[in-house]
């Protein structure tokens, strides 16, 4: 199953406020709007992946508990960003002074930040091309860190603004976020899929 891009001029117009409503009356579909209002429909992901996405999701929040320094979002929470796409990662991180400095307003529906740090699982459906292209969205819109994990492949991309992209292959390893997540690390094992 691949994902579905909805292409209308009535669509494109949507409101972030519309937008926001769209989502709420089809809230069984996973959906995303690019920079430019091309709205994507998502299907579910396959069990391994949710099983490896729980996982990530877990290791993320028992850091941030340890450490207290942000607060962990999992898939189902949307970003609006400056660029007007609404983009959902698989895993986020926002600092709490970044998350403290948001207006009220703007932590409701879709908030209006962009995470710290972001991560992409990229399931048997996607195409690495295109996941690839979203972290380089998130950096662009102002992510400081960002990992697109391949589980099928036993492969991490590690992104960070000003730098070039840095392949991570085996999962024989923890993989570190360095400063931004202080003790930081993923046990990259734990998201084997077999």
């Amino acid at each position: 199953m691949t994902a579905i891009k909805l292409k209308s001029p009535v669509l494109e117009r949507l409101s972030d406020e519309e937008f926001y409503q769209f989502c709420l009356d089809n809230r069984d579909q996973r959906i995303e709007r690019d920079a430019d209002h091309q709205i994507t429909i998502m299907p579910p992901t396959n069990s391994e992946t949710g099983a490896a996405n729980s996982e990530l999701n877990y290791q993320l929040s028992h850091w941030n508990r340890q450490n207290a320094s942000g607060i962990v979002f999992d898939s189902s929470a949307g970003f609006t960003l400056d660029t007007g796409a609404m983009l959902s990662p698989d895993a986020s991180w926002i600092a709490q002074e970044h998350w403290d400095a948001l207006a009220p307003e703007n932590r409701r529906g879709f908030a209006r930040i962009c995470p710290d740090f972001v991560v992409e699982l990229l399931s048997p459906t996607d195409r690495l091309t295109d996941t690839m292209r979203k972290l380089e969205h998130w950096l662009a819109a102002g992510a400081r860190l960002g990992w697109l994990i391949a589980p099928g492949t036993e492969s991490v991309y590690i992104f960070e603004p000003g730098q070039p992209v840095r392949p991570v292959v085996g999962f024989d390893q923890d993989l570190v976020a360095g400063p931004l997540l202080p003790g930081f690390k993923l046990e990259l094992r734990r998201l084997r899929m077999n």
